[in-house]
């Protein structure tokens, strides 16, 4: 989806692929400042996820505020502070300071990849493969990376991450393509896969990974000019 100025309707947001459990969220490309909240519920409370813009994404629970990559934010985005922040690398559309020191209240955590870390001065350090708990939310980082464009996102630098959230694991990819590491991504009930083009993968691409991971619901973002109608073609 498309975040910026954009929106999500119920009414044509979900598509349903024939023959799987998979659905696909797409943004229409009416200009509007509303994003529809998706609502996921557990045996632990509802999860509330709220797309912003590019590849920032509000994830709610048990009253806390996580917010995945906060960059260059719009200026009526109405977002609540923090109380986790996560980073999964240091690109200025994923890793900005000034909207993470706006986001921040005292006890916020951050939580980043290591060079991100070091510009955010985060408490919170995990590289690939490393797991942390972040109050009622554990986290995994998984690899993120370029095979084809290698000189975007090198292997083994940055993160994707996996939210186990009341027993939901939510799958935000972070800028990668379509990597041998996906086949370990298993379980997911909702997956945030990039298509924008040279920096990650391109719609076609995305639905192979999709096919892979199988998640229950998917939401391209980080879109660039992509449209991730041609994602639910493909698939």
């Amino acid at each position: 989806m498309n975040f910026r100025g954009n929106r999500i309707t119920r009414r044509d947001a979900i598509s349903a692929v024939a023959g799987s459990a998979l659905a696909v969220a797409i943004a229409n490309r009416a200009d509007a400042d509303v994003h529809e909240t998706i609502k996921l519920k557990t045996k632990g409370g509802d999860i509330e996820l709220r797309p912003i813009k590019h590849a920032t994404v509000l994830l709610s629970f048990k009253g806390k505020n996580y917010i995945i990559d906060p960059a260059q934010l719009p200026a009526d985005a109405n977002l609540p502070k923090a109380d986790a922040i996560l980073v999964t690398h240091e690109h200025g559309d994923h890793c900005d300071p000034s909207a993470v020191a706006s986001l921040k209240k005292d006890g916020t955590v951050i939580l980043a990849n290591p060079r991100a870390g070091e510009i955010l001065k985060a408490g919170v350090i995990v590289k690939n493969g490393e797991t942390a708990s972040v109050m009622d939310v554990k986290v995994e980082a998984v690899p993120a990376y370029n095979v084809v464009r290698s000189q975007y996102h090198p292997k083994g630098r940055d993160n994707g991450y996996i939210l186990n959230v009341g027993g939901k694991r939510i799958y935000f990819a972070g800028d990668t393509e379509n990597i041998p590491e996906m086949r370990n991504v298993k379980n997911i009930h909702i997956a945030f896969l990039p298509i924008n083009l040279p920096y990650t993968m391109p719609p076609a691409e995305a639905a192979e990974a999709a096919k892979i991971i199988k998640p229950k619901m998917l939401i391209p973002y980080h879109q660039g000019p992509a449209n991730p109608q041609e994602v639910a073609d493909a698939l």
